[in-house]
């Protein structure tokens, strides 16, 4: 029987209990507690969570673990399984337990960090490894558990102290390139973009299609627009491309910049999403009206090639009817 069927039972015998109780008694007579089988039956829904009761796999863990107090691999698996079964308070229990248990093992900790942030702990998490790595000989490792105090400094604003953590994380392991990217990203955060620039690149000798580092090497080097749109071109599109663009600038409050990559933007698509909605907030921004004629999109050299041709046969061109309209109004 699982918990929830048990709780449902519980919660019927509650009711028809109370119910049938309250018909019995005199007038005039109220009733100031819980009646002994309401108390019995709310205790015995917290003791089947407690103790795994009507979990046929939580009770064989259990057992398990009893006979077996070294096993860390069952101890893990009784954590993830409270964890997966939406009890995070029984999980994070398991696995201090795990942790005091085995105090040397970097996998209980980064388990035990990443679930104290999903419960919006990222403080005590950070703390939690801050004290375990604190005095630890560095090995490679180690390097998972230094990115994730990174990641969690991060979250809390505390940069300095993140790029530390990245920085040593990057040291232990410098054939990882998604720990180059987290450090870029932390010196991005502190505005250090020629620094940033070159842990992305880092991240992209090591793996070059990473798409992620791409695009944070275009926001690292979005003071020289032509190769932050090469890199964003090169995972996307030139509409998307200049569209980030147009972000960027939008976040550096240089709007009259961001139009002009948004009329790009919408001249290679123009009902592009992102570009309509920056449309809309540079409008709100600078107070000017929501309306960009879109710029025109030089054609291939095949159909430039095709139209001279056919001017020289029968002399006439074709045009875009929608060219030269605004994109969008407000």
């Amino acid at each position: 029987m699982t918990f929830r069927l048990f709780a449902l039972i519980a919660a019927s015998l509650l009711t028809w209990s109370c119910t049938r109780h309250a018909a019995n008694l005199p007038a005039g007579r109220r009733v100031n507690h819980p009646s002994a089988v309401a108390a019995a039956m709310r205790r015995q829904t917290v003791n089947a969570v407690d103790a795994g009761d009507g979990d046929v796999r939580v009770r064989a863990l259990r057992q398990k673990m009893a006979a077996e107090p070294g096993n860390l691999a069952v101890r893990m698996e009784l954590a993830r399984h409270y964890e997966q079964a939406g009890y995070p308070e029984l999980a994070v229990e398991h696995y201090r337990l795990a942790a005091a248990r085995f105090p040397d093992d970097v996998r209980i900790q980064i388990s035990l960090a990443r679930l104290l942030r999903g419960q919006e702990l990222a403080g005590e998490a950070a703390a939690g490894l801050d004290r375990f790595l604190e005095g630890r000989k560095s090995s490679p490792g180690l390097s998972s558990a230094w990115s994730w105090l990174g990641i969690l400094r991060d979250e809390q604003g505390e940069l300095a102290a993140a790029e530390r953590a990245h920085r040593a994380a990057a040291n232990l392991r410098p054939d990882l390139d998604w720990l180059h990217n987290n450090l870029g990203y932390n010196l991005l955060l502190q505005g250090k973009n020629g620094e940033a620039a070159a842990e992305f690149r880092r991240a992209l000798a090591i793996r070059p299609g990473s798409e992620t580092a791409r695009n944070n090497l275009g926001l690292a080097v979005a003071s020289q627009p032509k190769e932050a749109i090469l890199h964003w071109q090169s995972v996307s599109d030139p509409a998307t491309a200049h569209n980030n663009l147009a972000a960027v600038l939008i976040e550096q409050g240089r709007y009259q910049e961001a139009r002009l990559e948004i009329d790009i933007a919408l001249g290679y698509k123009r009902d592009h999403p992102a570009a309509l909605r920056n449309l809309r907030l540079v409008s709100e921004l600078d107070g000017q009206p929501a309306a960009v004629r879109a710029a025109r999109v030089a054609d291939p050299g095949w159909k430039r090639f095709a139209r001279a041709v056919g001017r020289a046969v029968v002399g006439i061109e074709t045009r875009q009817t929608n060219e030269g309209r605004p994109t969008a109004s407000r």
